[in-house]
């Protein structure tokens, strides 16, 4: 969930394209998706085994309107074989494509780069996106108006950093008895959370739904309910006196129009150390997430024994229910990663840093 069209409030065109190079695909028209593939964290003596699949949007005002998402997948991170990098970014407003393009190239090139990573991904990781969003302001980008989500996932051993940036979503499935368990490893950011609420508001940002900016509804009634059951008008980032940007997230790379009311790129960072009852992890784009709760996404998962099947499951499922609800459907990109061979440890463990 974005802005008023999607992701901004700005109608935007058809964007340039992006590249196709390393693990990273644009699609257009077309379901695009990568064959399964397996890498090794001989640290551990497990494996992951992973699939993508991204897809455009049906837009059917905008015929020609590109997939905005994108995604990353680098392995063997500053030739480390245990360390490995998956990231879906979800562009939005005119130059959303170029903008989510930017940010998946820039912000693994700076966690490469950076001599502390493996000792310290946390520091590590907020460096990666100050830096990236700063490069951003300065490039050749208008990111005035436009700007990307980030959901990341650090995998070092057994040990999964995910930091996040928007209202896309990591979830791991954890197997607990006779059951699969689906549990966020993100929290959305967006005007739903109290804390985020508070925080834009302090910034000088107005937080009104769509009917309430337009005068249909009391704008002094600052209560929304929840993202599930209010997720068609929800509350939206406003500049005290003007209809712009809209954002319907708190957090975002670029967006620098919005960034003067609160707006930020920085991650909130989860750690979460990995045992054998993890069976597997999904990093999607908020496409997948705006009907289908986690545990909806993880129960498709768990039905498929083919990665690339459960990610075609899930795609058209999003699609489907998109389509119950509007007449268009949001861009989708999901990386699934399956968690194998890992040693008989039962222990969970989560801290959430900022």
């Amino acid at each position: 969930m974005g802005c008023v069209n999607g992701k901004c409030c700005s109608e935007y065109p058809p964007s340039s394209g992006g590249d196709s190079r390393d693990y990273s695909l644009h699609a257009k028209h077309i379901l695009t998706q990568r064959s399964l593939e397996k890498v090794p964290i001989p640290s551990h003596n497990f494996y992951l085994e992973y699939s993508v699949l991204t897809q455009r949007g049906y837009y059917p005002d905008s015929p020609d309107k590109e997939n905005q998402d994108s995604f990353c997948i680098k392995t063997q991170i500053q030739g480390n074989p245990n360390i490995h990098f998956f990231g879906v970014f979800d562009g939005h407003g005119q130059f959303g494509t170029q903008c989510s393009n930017f940010v998946k190239d820039r912000l693994v090139e700076k966690l490469a780069d950076d001599p502390t990573l493996a000792d310290d991904p946390l520091r590590a990781f907020n460096s990666a996106f100050s830096d990236t969003n700063s490069e951003l302001h300065n490039s050749g980008i208008d990111d005035s108006m436009s700007g990307t989500t980030a959901i990341t996932v650090l995998v070092i051993g057994d040990t999964l950093y995910v930091a996040n940036v928007g209202d896309s979503r990591a979830v791991v499935a954890v197997k607990d008895g006779n059951s699969i368990v689906a549990q966020d490893m993100s929290l959305d950011q967006t005007p739903f959370r109290k804390d985020e609420y508070e925080r834009v508001k302090l910034a000088g940002a107005r937080v009104l739904s769509v009917d309430q900016v337009e005068g249909l509804k009391d704008p002094n009634i600052q209560a929304w309910g929840d993202e599930e059951s209010d997720g068609g008008d929800p509350p939206r980032l406003w500049v005290q006196n003007g209809m712009y940007p809209g954002t319907a997230f708190t957090r975002s790379v670029g967006d620098s129009t919005a960034e003067k009311i609160g707006v930020v790129a920085d991650p909130e960072i989860s750690v979460f150390q990995l045992s054998a009852n993890h069976l597997f992890f999904v990093v999607a784009s908020d496409g997948v997430f705006e009907f289908l709760s986690s545990q909806a996404v993880v129960n498709t998962v768990a039905r498929y024994t083919d990665p690339q099947d459960a990610c075609a499951a899930i795609a058209g499922e999003s699609y489907k229910i998109w389509l119950e609800h509007e007449n268009r459907t949001d861009d989708i990109t999901i990386i699934l990663v399956h968690i194998k061979g890992f040693p008989n440890v039962l222990v969970l463990q989560m801290d959430q840093v900022e």
